[in-house]
C-alpha cells in the first residue's frame, strides 16, 4: 500500500470533522450577527410566561382579548382616569407614537387596562379615551377580574386614601406593554421612555 496513500486515507475523518467544527461555528456567526436579530429599545421580554393575554369588556361594552387585534402591535398600560400625570403622560405619548407611524398608524391599537373600576364607569373611560385617541380602548375589569389580570401582567397597585370615601388615589405601576402583530409579548417600555424610542421598535415588530 502507498504510504502517501493511506496518510490522506486516515486524515479524512479529522478533515470531515474540522469542517463540520468550522460549519457550526459559521453558523453561529450568522445567526448572531444576523439582521433578523431585532434591536429593541424596550426591554426585550419575547417568551415571557405571563402578561400572555387578557378577556375583559372595553368602554363600548364588547369582550375584547389580544385575538382582537391580529396584525396590528397592541401597547397595553394600566393605569385610572383620576391619575394626576402618570396615566395622561403615557397615553399623550401613545398617540404621538401613532402620530409618527405615519400610514402605519393604523396598525397601532393602544389598549387602556383601568385598575379603578369602582370610578372608572364605561362612561368615564369612553370620554378619558377621546382625549387622546378615538381608536384606543379602555378596558373595564370587574372587582374579581381585577386582581387577576394584574398579577398575569405583573401589575402592582394599592389604593391610598383621601380626605373622603371616593376622593382616593392609586400608586401601581407605571410601564406598558408591547404585544407584536401576532399577539405574542415582546417588549415591555419604560415609562418615560419617549415616544422616538417606542415608535422606532413598533415599526421593527410592523416589519
Amino acid at each position: 500500500m502507498n504510504p502517501s496513500r493511506q496518510a490522506d486515507s486516515s486524515s479524512q475523518p479529522r478533515r470531515r470533522a474540522l469542517q463540520a467544527g468550522l460549519a457550526i461555528l459559521a453558523g453561529s456567526w450568522l445567526v448572531a450577527c444576523s439582521p433578523d436579530k431585532l434591536q429593541f429599545k424596550g426591554i426585550d421580554i419575547t417568551g415571557a410566561d405571563y402578561a400572555r393575554d387578557f378577556k375583559l369588556t372595553d368602554h363600548n361594552g364588547q369582550a375584547r382579548s389580544l385575538k382582537d387585534f391580529k396584525g396590528k402591535v397592541v401597547v397595553v398600560f394600566f393605569g385610572f382616569t383620576q391619575c394626576p400625570d402618570v396615566c395622561p403622560t403615557a397615553l399623550a405619548e401613545l398617540a404621538e407614537v401613532k402620530r409618527l407611524l405615519g400610514p402605519q398608524g393604523d396598525r397601532l391599537q393602544g389598549i387602556f387596562i383601568s385598575l379603578d373600576p369602582e370610578r372608572d364607569t364605561p362612561e368615564v373611560l369612553k370620554a378619558y379615551m377621546a382625549n387622546f385617541d378615538p381608536g384606543f380602548l379602555a378596558l373595564r375589569p370587574t372587582p374579581e377580574e381585577l386582581p387577576v389580570v394584574a398579577k398575569e401582567f405583573k401589575i402592582f397597585y394599592k389604593k391610598v386614601e383621601g380626605k373622603t370615601p371616593t376622593s382616593y388615589t392609586l400608586d401601581h405601576s407605571a410601564g406598558s406593554y408591547v404585544f407584536d402583530p401576532a399577539g405574542r409579548v415582546r417588549l415591555y417600555n419604560r415609562h418615560g421612555s419617549g415616544p422616538q424610542a417606542l415608535a422606532a421598535d413598533v415599526m421593527l415588530l410592523l416589519k
